[in-house]
């Protein structure tokens, strides 16, 4: 781009110069930054100092005129060879060779002086003058000034700054800025406006107290250092010179030699990134350092799509790349910015709905999703999941139902969708228990009619009859579609007839035992029946045992005889207890029992002729003590032996 669209320079005694000095005062790339003489200019011959980013137009043979240089001024042409060149260039136009910063209207200049002290320099810098402007060692206050005095001079030299007065209190020694305090402390200090050391500077080493721009390849380009007075006496740390700034000081003229110019290069100086869930537009941003935002839809060229610092794209699908550039009077960015819209694809659901399910049961419903992960909800509106996985075991269920599903991939849903279930009842059914007498048979019936029916004994019957088994059951299944099946099982409790198979008595003790075990009812009189088989009765004699089965399934009965020995009898003519013989033993035609006295002679023998003793012997009383006696009741029955008391 031409820096210049026009200009002219009047003097009013002279018709040329011998040069024009253009340099790149501030915002110069270094590397990249380029300003060429173009066009035919057969007098005018230039030279291009990369450090300094000036360019130099002077005459091939002798002095060149004034409209020869406004010419060939036109003609410069400033270019940059950076990807994307962005930023502000200010241009300095000046007749003399000095710096010149249009910023503040001052000059600086680099003087070379190998091994010149700071203080020798600070004279120097005081005795010269710049086409009538005082110097004085250079004061760096702002970065553009740390540039065009630091980084674009041909050499590294002192400038104003000293911590003499007082250590680690950096002041401007020099200049307009004279006293004014630019730093505090060493390298970890701070600045109360602006500095610019090169780092782990200052570091006072060895009483360095006074501010040098930094050599050239030694850390930060344009940046200070602390030397002594004298510096080193060779290498990077021995004074090469000094840097002189003009302007600013009191009585300086009014000077006309200089001018300036602008170019403003449009860039994108921030965009944000966007992402969206499926089809759809996406609003962009992008803003630049000047002009106005323009969108394309390639990096170069490219269909023009909007403008300004939002942009809202059309309908995308897939991932997307746009393109803002900067616009200013015409002139637009090289390079379109890309600005990336990442579209996530909507997760798609298969699934089948309703389904179909019997109540009381369990069901696998299943939503598949073309991506990310299911989550299932009882509503539409629900946030809280309830289950999470394409394959949902719902639980048991009564009534018709329905879920919804959706799906998550990376943040990006899908639409829910409704599940809904259709619950279809059972066959209403009930297991039963029936109580039958043994041998009984009895017409066992599934209920539900007109649906289909399954015995375990492989019958499809609505009913069947019992053939003896304990156990049946029968599988009702509701007619299609529903085809609901539910299970009924029969538990059928035999009663067996019951039959005593024997009466066994101890004293007065009486059991009733039976053939069969069973829940009998058991009684000694045929109408106080008791669940109980064991009895006491008062005294021994003829009994008779009866059973029965508390559902009518029979009944049994049996006599039996109880037999009951005294302890002892009172022979004494009261009526009570006046003999003595075993209750019972008269139901047995062959019973006998033998009574001894202590000594065991022989008193008497009982029988069915001699039933019972009075206590005498031979018609003689007997003294009252105790007797032993040996009973032989029934010849299947043991012997009996004991002993009983005779109280008088």
């Amino acid at each position: 781009m031409k820096i210049v669209t026009n200009m002219t320079i009047t003097d009013p005694d002279d018709t040329g110069i011998d040069a024009i000095y253009i340099q790149i005062s501030s915002g110069y790339d270094l590397g990249a930054d380029l300003l060429t003489l173009t066009g035919t200019h057969p007098n005018i011959t230039t030279l291009w100092n990369p450090t300094t980013g000036t360019l130099t137009l002077s005459g091939v043979s002798g002095q060149p005129t004034y409209i020869e240089l406004i010419a060939a001024i036109k003609d410069v042409e400033f270019s940059s060879s950076a990807a994307n060149p962005s930023g502000i260039r200010n241009f300095s136009i000046s007749v003399g060779q000095a710096n010149y910063l249009p910023s503040n209207g001052h000059y600086y200049l680099y003087i070379p002086n190998i091994g010149i002290t700071w203080s020798a320099a600070k004279i120097a810098a005081q005795n010269s003058t710049y086409y009538g402007l005082q110097g004085y060692l250079a004061t760096i206050t702002s970065a553009e000034e740390a540039q065009i005095a630091g980084e674009q001079t041909t050499g590294a030299g002192w400038i104003g700054g000293s911590d003499e007065q007082t250590e680690g209190i950096w002041r401007w020694m020099t200049g307009p800025e004279n006293g004014t305090v630019f730093w505090n402390g060493n390298f970890t200090g701070f600045t109360p406006n602006y500095a610019f050391w090169n780092t782990g500077e200052p570091n006072s080493s060895g009483d360095e107290d006074y501010a040098h721009v930094t050599a050239l390849g030694v850390g930060i380009p344009g940046s200070w250092n602390d030397l002594s007075n004298t510096g080193s006496s060779s290498g990077d740390y021995q004074p090469k010179g000094y840097i002189v700034e003009y302007g600013g000081m009191p009585g300086d003229p009014v000077l006309n030699i200089a001018t300036s110019t602008t170019i403003t290069i449009a860039s994108i100086t921030s965009t944000a990134t966007a992402t969206r869930c499926g089809n759809g537009t996406v609003s962009l941003q992008a803003t630049s350092n000047t002009g106005t935002v323009h969108w394309y839809d390639a990096p170069t060229g490219g269909n023009f799509l909007g403008s300004g610092n939002s942009f809202t794209t059309p309908t995308i699908s897939a991932t997307t790349l746009f393109y803002a550039t900067a616009f200013l009077s015409g002139c637009t960015t090289n390079t379109g910015t890309a600005v990336t819209v990442s579209v996530i694809p909507k997760p798609q659901l298969t699934y089948t709905s309703p389904y179909a399910m019997c109540e009381e049961s369990f069901e696998v419903i299943e939503v598949q999703t073309s991506a990310g992960i299911l989550f299932w909800y009882d509503s539409q509106t629900s946030t809280t999941p309830i289950f999470l996985g394409t394959n949902f075991l719902i639980p048991n269920i009564n009534q018709d139902t329905t879920y919804y599903a959706q799906a998550d991939f990376n943040g990006c849903l899908s639409d829910r969708v409704a599940v809904v279930v259709d619950v279809y009842p059972n066959p209403i059914l009930a297991d039963e228990t029936i109580a039958l007498c043994e041998g009984d048979t009895i017409l066992l019936d599934a209920g539900n009619p007109g649906m289909t029916y399954l015995w375990s004994n492989g019958a499809t019957t609505q009913s069947i009859m019992s053939d003896g088994q304990t156990n049946y059951s029968v599988t009702v299944t509701t007619p299609a579609p529903e085809s609901c099946s539910k299970t009924k099982n029969f538990s059928l409790a035999y009663n067996p007839d019951p039959v005593i198979s024997s009466v066994t008595t101890n004293d007065l003790a009486v059991t009733i035992n039976t053939v069969q075990n069973g829940n009998f009812l058991y009684s000694l009189d045929g109408v106080n029946y008791q669940n109980s088989n064991s009895f006491t009765v008062t005294e021994g004699g003829l009994y008779m045992a009866y059973v029965k089965e508390p559902n009518q399934c029979g009944e049994d009965q049996k006599p039996f005889v109880v037999i009951s020995i005294p302890a002892f009898f009172t022979p004494n003519n009261d009526g009570i207890n006046d003999r003595w013989y075993i209750k019972g033993m008269s139901y047995f035609n062959n019973a006998q029992v033998t009574i001894f006295d202590r000594f065991g002679k022989l008193i008497t023998v009982l029988n069915s002729s001699n039933p019972s003793w009075d206590g005498t012997y031979n018609g003689q009383l007997l003294p009252s003590t105790d007797y032993w006696f040996v009973a032989k009741i029934e010849g299947m029955m043991p012997e009996t032996k004991g002993h009983f008391a005779m109280k008088r």
